[in-house]
């Protein structure tokens, strides 16, 4: 037993070495992106500082970790360095394609998450409905894409939705960082962009939206089927579908005229991220061979799911295909998950445009770089044993699951760990309470002209 967690762990440390050549391989991708040395140098630092084990990543705390004496250096590569984070963005893109593009079914899964955000002083920040609350809140939406395979999956894309108010007011525009060239885009129009830059280095076989705005979007809808992309979007019961010609109706009714009768139904299980998971599911052409509605219903509840379907011409299709995209909606998920918990995506400080958008793309880079590596090591590790039959006793020895995400990055952090000079934190603790009190001054102080002008 001994012998074989000796073996284990060192099997485990060869793959945290794998993790930082990988590290290594994307930050050199990344250099034409840099027109200068020591942004591109501390690029590095900024991304161990993601992978680390920080409780809370920022320019400050990211700073300390990288050994820096303060945190400009951070603060500049984010706000005013120059360097090219959309064309940064694409490289990532293409480092996780050449990794997992080799699998059957390669999905690109769209949805949106935010950062809750204070005030009105941030880029995209505004009230409205944050998917990381759960309710409606003040913060900041950014549509993401995940590339998604059934051999592993990483965020490849990202674009910050910003209100139509802070782009129409010039003054309010430029305190945020907003470039000239940036315009309003709503959601699906975000999501549009992300595919163009897909299709442009052929990096897309189908697309997946999470959400059913994307659905919605017949611009969106009509972008993927010019470029000949197939999908599976989620749309609403009241969503309308030609089923004979002249004859359109809503979803719901089509499920309650066409699949009343218990044969039209197959259940299907899939793979999620807790496992196999069954559903019942049904589909019916249209008066378009290329389109199908897709319906999901739940084996317990009954609840119904409804997914508007385009297949390219000439690609065979069957109802598994279909089920399989329909169901790859957990990457994207699971990918927030990740890059909040573990890569700090959500914990920027900053709020310029730019930065923001900075601080997003190098934690995707950080991301991409374990999430591959759990793939390339998935591998090489054999499969667990699970059982056949519901009253199969356990085994002696189950073995392992395949490295996660997550432990990838705590072997990452094992094979870099470093121990910086005590002076070296003596200094920050310094530092920080320097700079706080000199924040507390200038707060007081304009709490007394509010006084005076007040009284």
């Amino acid at each position: 037993m001994t012998l074989a967690i000796d073996e284990a762990a060192a099997a485990a440390r060869v793959e945290g070495q794998h993790a930082v050549a990988n590290l290594t391989r994307l930050h050199e991708r990344l250099r034409p992106c840099f027109a200068r040395g020591n942004p591109f140098t501390q690029a590095r630092k900024y991304l161990t500082g993601l992978i680390s084990d920080l409780p809370h990543k920022n320019g400050w705390t990211i700073a300390e970790h990288a050994g820096d004496a303060t945190p400009d250096r951070t603060q500049r590569l984010l706000n005013h360095a120059v360097w090219d984070h959309d064309q940064a963005q694409g490289v990532i893109r293409r480092f996780v394609v050449d990794q997992l593009g080799d699998q059957p079914l390669r999905v690109a899964a769209l949805d949106e998450s935010g950062q809750e955000k204070q005030g009105e002083h941030t880029a995209g920040a505004k009230r409205q409905y944050m998917g990381c609350a759960g309710r409606v809140a003040n913060g900041v939406n950014t549509v993401y894409c995940s590339y998604a395979t059934p051999g592993g999956h990483a965020l490849v894309g990202a674009r910050i939705w910003l209100p139509a108010e802070q782009l129409d007011d010039p003054g309010r525009r430029a305190a945020l960082g907003v470039p000239d060239e940036v315009v309003f885009q709503t959601k699906p129009q975000l999501a549009q962009d992300i595919l163009a830059e897909m299709v442009a280095d052929q990096s897309m076989q189908c697309v997946r939206p999470a959400t059913r705005i994307y659905g919605r979007s017949s611009e969106l809808r009509t972008f993927m089927e010019t470029n000949g992309i197939g999908y599976v979007l989620r749309v609403g019961c009241a969503f309308r579908i030609e089923v004979a010609p002249g004859l359109r109706f809503r979803a719901d009714e089509i499920v309650a005229q066409y699949l009343a009768s218990p044969q039209r139904w197959q259940v299907c299980s899939v793979a999620g991220s807790k496992g196999e998971r069954a559903y019942a599911w049904a589909w019916l052409s249209t008066t378009s061979a290329q389109h199908y509605l897709l319906v999901r219903k739940h084996l317990t509840t009954g609840e119904l799911a409804y997914h508007y379907c385009h297949v390219p011409q000439g690609q065979p299709v069957t109802l598994m295909t279909l089920v399989r995209v329909a169901c790859l909606r957990w990457p994207v998920e699971e990918g927030f998950e990740f890059g909040n918990d573990h890569f700090g995506l959500d914990h920027s400080q900053v709020r310029l445009y730019t930065a923001l958008l900075r601080h997003i793309v190098l934690t995707l880079a950080a991301l991409a770089v374990c999430a591959v590596t759990a793939a390339q090591a998935k591998t090489r590790t054999p499969t667990a044993i699970l059982p056949t039959t519901p009253d199969q006793q356990p085994p002696a020895d189950p073995g392992l699951i395949a490295l996660t995400v997550a432990e990838i990055k705590r072997l990452f952090i094992l094979v870099t760990r470093r121990v910086l000079p005590e002076t070296h934190h003596l200094h920050w603790i310094w530092w920080r309470r320097r700079h706080q009190a000199r924040a507390r001054w200038f707060h007081h102080r304009t709490r007394l002209r509010q006084r005076l002008l007040t009284a």
